[in-house]
């Protein structure tokens, strides 16, 4: 059976980029400035009020990859290892090349993909008139077609979630987050137009993933 991880990153658009009635709407029940942040901060991780940045790939049989980044000028690299490319291109370029690459697998490995990558990537493309290649959200207790680790990991939500930073850490996976970026910092970074180590993070992100994925598989799939 062939296999793919991957990972996105996004940003939230400024809420101010919104007429008055969709910032009225978004923040119909922030009644505090503290709330109103919030509001700001969540942006990011819906498709109606964000943008894609990156879209990271990794066959865990082959072991490389293939990330596709947004930037603000063409930018083409292979890792120093050459086991993974890394390609700039529009949002709309960048989803149509993850649909050309992600039909091609039986299966597909992420990390909360149900909760958040999935649904955004098929409401972005949309949005954007890129036709989406298969669907993403099938039956969720099928882990041969989609296996979303934090569900197996969960049992299905039947034990605690906890962060894919923190389930690495606890089985002993280098996280990503080890090396001081995390997804709190996509602002800071697109606007200082650190489009690689947006890229670089993001299939940190992959790897780590697909190391996780094998442990559950070897220890705990059934």
């Amino acid at each position: 059976m062939s296999r793919i991880v991957f990972d996105i990153e996004t940003l939230g658009f400024p809420l101010e980029s919104f007429d008055a009635t969709t910032q009225s709407y978004l923040l119909r029940f922030a009644d505090s400035d503290e709330k109103v942040d919030e509001v700001k901060k969540n942006l990011n991780l819906h498709a109606l009020t964000a943008q894609t940045l990156c879209i990271a790939l990794h066959n865990p049989d082959s072991r490389r990859g293939k990330v596709f980044f947004r930037s603000d000028a063409p930018d083409r690299y292979v890792s120093p290892d050459g086991t993974c490319e890394y390609v700039s291109a529009t949002e709309p370029e960048m989803l149509s090349l993850f649909w050309s690459v992600v039909t091609r697998y039986d299966q597909f490995i992420t990390f909360n993909g149900r909760g958040f990558d999935c649904p955004f990537l098929l409401l972005r493309s949309a949005l954007l008139g890129v036709r989406a290649t298969r669907n993403l959200m099938p039956y969720r207790y099928d882990h041969e077609t989609h296996c979303d680790l934090l569900e197996q990991l969960t049992f299905y939500l039947a034990a605690r979630r906890f962060s894919l930073d923190f389930y690495c850490r606890s089985f002993g996976i280098e996280s990503p987050k080890s090396k001081g970026i995390t997804g709190l910092d996509m602002r800071a970074l697109f606007d200082g137009k650190r489009f690689r180590d947006i890229a670089e993070y993001c299939y940190g992100d992959v790897l780590a993933t697909a190391e996780l994925y094998r442990r559950w598989h070897d220890l705990l799939s059934f």
